[in-house]
């Protein structure tokens, strides 16, 4: 029986061999209402002045804080096992906001 509700908790995700691939990002530009956050993922590309958004995300304020959460504890993992993840302290001198509450990462 505990098998049995085990295999009822079960997710079947399809991992598509295009989606595997992944997509390159160096910039994310996100945005929220009152329903939901969207992410972009964007490649930006030294010397260009346009950027192209690879992919979109858009996620509930729920999941938004879960995925926050996930990152975090991630981040906390790789540290441990690689040595702190440096980070340059410049800003992007570009616009950055297409409108509405916006932030980098």
């Amino acid at each position: 029986m505990a098998e049995e509700q085990q295999n009822q908790n079960q997710i079947n995700i399809e991992l598509t061999e295009e989606v595997a691939e992944g997509q390159y990002a160096n910039l994310a530009m996100i945005a929220h209402s009152s329903s939901e956050f969207v992410i972009d993922f964007i490649r930006l590309m030294p010397g260009l002045p346009k950027a192209k958004v690879k992919s979109r995300v858009v996620i509930t304020p729920e999941h938004a804080k879960r995925l926050l959460a996930a990152l975090a504890d991630n981040i906390k993992k790789y540290e441990s096992s690689f040595g702190d993840i440096k980070q340059a302290n410049e800003t992007p001198s570009f616009p950055m906001n297409f409108g509405g509450t916006v932030g980098e990462a």
